[in-house]
């Protein structure tokens, strides 16, 4: 077998992986374009360890661990971005971007200080 053409499409996946993270919106999107990335290095572990003949099959036993640990992180991945859409209404990652980092629209001081209630003291009462 010739291990140009496992590791031209591991590039090409890995290549379209970072693209979905870089260029996509939707956290959901953002996490099945890392899961495409995993798959990449999982098709290059493979196919090295099938072009150097290892005897312990070292790159398959490190794609089960990848793959395992791919499945944790879709899992985990998923239950957050469903948190989120729960509380905020929308998994758009730019917008919880600028929501946790307190550039919102009703973040500002001025805002603050109109919405703050008012406190009176028993002098004032």
């Amino acid at each position: 077998m010739h291990l140009a053409y496992p590791a031209v499409l591991a590039a090409l996946l890995f290549c379209v992986g970072i693209y979905g993270v870089l260029a996509r919106r939707n956290a959901i999107l953002v996490l099945m374009s890392v899961e495409l990335m995993l798959n990449a290095v999982n098709l290059n572990l493979v196919a090295f360890d099938v072009w150097l003949r290892d005897e312990l099959h070292a790159g398959q036993a490190l794609t089960l661990f990848t793959i395992a640990i791919a499945a944790a992180e879709i899992g985990i991945g998923l239950a957050i971005v469903l948190m989120v859409y729960r509380n905020r209404g929308t998994s758009d990652v730019d917008r919880l971007r600028d929501t946790a980092e307190g550039h919102g629209p009703d973040d500002t001081p001025a805002a603050a200080e109109t919405t703050a209630p008012a406190h009176r003291t028993e002098a004032a009462a």
